[in-house]
């Protein structure tokens, strides 16, 4: 499936669950990468991306295992992804259970 419509997917699922999913930035519809900032309640920041797992499936990566208490780290680190990958989808998810939604939204197709 699309990367575009997998996003908008997911934005709209957390938003209509009382999170707040918004789009940091837009990347290539087709086949774009999917970067999600993961939070709840505005904290415990994790970054998780869609991508292929050790057995070959789609599956979310955790992209900084290290903890990031500066959230201009987190900007810093998207924006380093993205200026060397201009197709790059960037969203923040700020609600509880964040990767169960991605995983069960972007992982499904």
């Amino acid at each position: 499936m699309p990367s575009g419509v997998l996003v908008s997917a997911l934005l709209r699922r957390v938003n209509d669950a009382g999170g707040i999913g918004m789009m940091l930035a837009r990347g290539n519809d087709q086949a774009g990468a999917i970067l999600i900032i993961a939070l709840e309640n505005g904290q415990n920041p994790r970054i998780l991306e869609r991508g292929i797992g050790p057995e070959g499936a789609v599956t979310l990566i955790e992209s900084a295992r290290q903890v990031i208490d500066n959230p201009s780290e987190i900007t810093a680190y998207w924006k380093r992804r993205r200026s060397r990958d201009p197709d790059l989808w960037v969203i923040e998810l700020d609600t509880p259970f964040a990767e169960r939604f991605a995983a069960e939204t972007i992982l499904d197709d």
